[in-house]
């Protein structure tokens, strides 16, 4: 399949995808834009630099942006954000789930086992597992109006491999992995694709606001066949490929794992 061809599947499509200001959702938000793919993206708190980044958008690549403001942690506010997309965007066709939780909102989540707390471990299930089922939901239903289209969860290798104090979000991420499998049988008779994005450790200032960020980074490149850690435009081009279906029609209700080979060594 050509370039080409891939672009003109994907142009004039539109992809809403959560907490993509920074990190792995920003460069899977101009991976999507650079294809000409219109893209409604999320933002916590920093409204100005989520501004600026729709702006940069549509300067460079000459498609619609728009910034909505999230909270993760109330799920409910995609029913709310959905019909604010209908009102910029006549279509929706892909849906990624990327925002995550890190600092105070994982207290008694991100710890060793004997030191979890319900109320660290519900947060992360919350923005994890319950954002991905109201947004991918939501979706749908616009999903429905065009004929098909598809889902993706942001996942980790954390549910395959033993990281310190990450049993919060390894237990989260098991679960959106097989919320996907779920997703995928029971939409697929609408032409939805559900599908997961399993990363090794990324560098990313959420990685980097671990304590003991310098350790992983060591281990991740020792352990890498290609010695080095994962950077967020390797999950983004795996996400632009699931909902590619000239390139990934086929595939539903899986897991793909980007890793540098982590996991196996």
């Amino acid at each position: 399949m050509t370039q080409d061809s891939t672009q003109g599947y994907m142009r004039g499509k539109t992809l809403v995808i959560s907490g993509a200001t920074r990190g792995i959702g920003k460069a899977i938000l101009y991976k999507f834009a650079q294809n000409g793919v219109n893209v409604a993206f999320t933002y916590n708190k920093n409204e100005e630099e989520a501004k600026k980044i729709a702006a940069e958008l549509e300067s460079k690549y000459k498609i619609k942006a728009r910034c909505y403001p999230l909270n993760v942690l109330e799920p409910e506010q995609y029913v709310r954000l959905f019909e604010e997309v209908d009102k910029d965007f006549d279509r929706v066709d892909f849906f990624i789930s990327n925002a995550i939780i890190y600092g105070k909102s994982v207290a008694g989540g991100f710890a060793p086992f004997m030191r979890l707390k319900p109320k660290g471990l519900n947060n992360i299930y919350t923005a994890t597992v319950l954002a991905f089922v109201v947004g991918a939901q939501e979706a749908t239903k616009r999903m429905k109006l065009v004929g098909g289209g598809s889902i993706v969860t942001l996942s980790s290798t954390g549910n395959l491999v033993y990281m310190p104090n990450y049993a919060g979000h390894g237990n989260s991420k098991n679960a959106v992995e097989t919320m996907v499998k779920y997703a995928a049988t029971e939409l697929g008779e609408f032409g939805i694709r559900v599908n997961a994005v399993s990363g090794g450790p990324i560098d990313t200032d959420a990685l980097k606001a671990f304590p003991d960020y310098a350790i992983i980074k060591e281990k991740v490149e020792e352990q890498s066949p290609l010695n080095r850690m994962g950077t967020p435009e390797d999950l983004a081009g795996a996400a632009f490929f699931l909902c590619d279906k000239t390139q990934s029609g086929w595939m539903t209700g899986q897991t793909m794992v980007v890793d540098g080979g982590t996991t196996f060594k």
